[in-house]
């Protein structure tokens, strides 16, 4: 999960990244595990996330006596805050902050200041598993991993439509705000800074813009007002026909799930291709919402686990972070009844066994297949988002 950046950040010395312990020594990083506690700052907005971090919890418990305790985050960048915070102090050793849930411009700020633990990921012995060629594991936003945070989740765009008002996908952003237009007060996305509110801008930016490639690149090297003037174009047009009329919108995921479940709009956005399918599992959608992907593809990413540079538990995340990438928990992170996450996976390259587990799972009634689900559009480089979600908030916000 993606939240703000901090500029103060850049005001930091930087410290180096402690080498100990050493995660390709295995056998010591068990042993030392044993008896810590990992505090894992994670999105705590979701009940079903959050019985599958306890499930993760009892897991490593079991396994290594790693006790796990979940600090629920409505904001990734208040465990950021709290990492530089204890740095400012000089609390160098058993910070607060355990392991994060991170990517984008937080990962990105946080280790050009050298405030990560690591490379751990690439030693990991669940590594051997995970799929570098076929997913943007090695990769953050652009910004290279280098072993400084581990996968654990794919994810991609795809839009939720209750076709029983709604019966066809619209391909394109354009065929998004000409329906907007006939059915006003239908749509709506999470106000951003929400993480899936400035996704659904960055979706929509490169359905618009001239040439998508230019978002891969630091936002001072382009135009940046040129760049993105299709967009707020769009928006301007689009605005008036959301629901309540662009005056007010649902704070997070969850929140837009509700609407749809009391059939106040008929078309949402996921980063989940499975979401639609668990949240019918658990009745929280009607079973009549599917879910579809825009012609020339969507935005997909991985999210990632990365351990403090002052983390008292090292060796205890390291665990967490081998065990979020076990062929057990990724398949049980798939299974719709769960989670719905994609793997980050070489599922082809599996153990017999494990690679039957994941082919024995139904996907759900509303889960697109791999080859449905089309290209996967790169993110933007971090700078885009944080530029871009401001100035909606500027535009488009709350005292406009």
């Amino acid at each position: 999960m993606l939240r703000t950046t901090f500029s103060a950040l850049a005001l930091c010395t930087a410290l180096p990244a402690f080498a100990q312990p050493a995660p390709s020594d295995w056998d010591a990083v068990t042993e030392a595990a044993d008896g810590q506690t990992v505090y894992w700052h994670a999105w705590g907005g979701s009940t079903a996330t959050n019985d599958f971090i306890a499930w993760i919890g009892d897991r490593v418990a079991d396994e290594y006596g790693v006790t796990l305790e979940h600090v629920k985050l409505a904001d990734t960048a208040d465990a950021v805050t709290r990492v530089l915070s204890e740095k400012q102090a000089g609390e160098d050793e058993d910070g607060a902050v355990d392991l994060i849930w991170i990517n984008g411009p937080n990962f990105k700020s946080m280790k050009e200041q050298d405030l990560l633990f690591g490379p751990f990921a690439e030693d990991l012995p669940n590594w051997q598993y995970v799929d570098v060629d076929g997913k943007t594991v090695q990769t953050d936003f652009t910004v290279p991993t280098e072993g400084y945070e581990a996968p654990w989740a794919m994810a991609q765009v795809v839009f939720m439509h209750d076709t029983e008002d709604l019966p066809e996908p619209l391909p394109t952003a354009e065929a998004i705000l000409d329906w907007t237009g006939a059915n006003p007060g239908r749509f709506t996305y999470p106000q951003p800074p929400d993480f899936l509110g400035t996704t659904f801008l960055k979706q929509m930016l490169i359905e618009l813009v001239d040439d998508p490639a230019v978002l891969q690149q630091p936002l001072d090297e382009a135009d940046y007002d040129t760049v993105v003037a299709p967009l707020w174009e769009y928006l301007d047009e689009l605005t008036p026909n959301l629901w309540r009329s662009g005056d007010a919108y649902p704070q997070t995921g969850p929140d837009q799930l509700r609407l749809m479940a009391d059939d106040e709009i008929d078309l949402a956005i996921s980063f989940s291709p499975g979401e639609a399918s668990t949240a019918i599992a658990d009745n929280r959608l009607p079973p009549s919402v599917r879910t579809f992907v825009l012609e020339d593809g969507t935005l997909g990413n991985a999210s990632f686990v990365a351990i403090p540079y002052n983390s008292g538990s090292k060796a205890g995340a390291m665990v967490v972070a081998n065990v979020l990438m076990s062929p057990e928990a990724q398949v049980r992170a798939q299974d719709p009844d769960v989670l719905g996450y994609g793997t980050v996976l070489d599922v082809a390259e599996l153990p017999e066994e494990d690679r039957a587990a994941f082919e024995a799972l139904d996907l759900g009634v509303a889960t697109l297949s791999p080859q449905d689900l089309g290209e996967v559009q790169p993110e933007p480089h971090p700078s885009w988002m944080t530029r871009i979600s401001d100035d909606w908030t500027d535009r488009y916000g709350a005292g406009r």
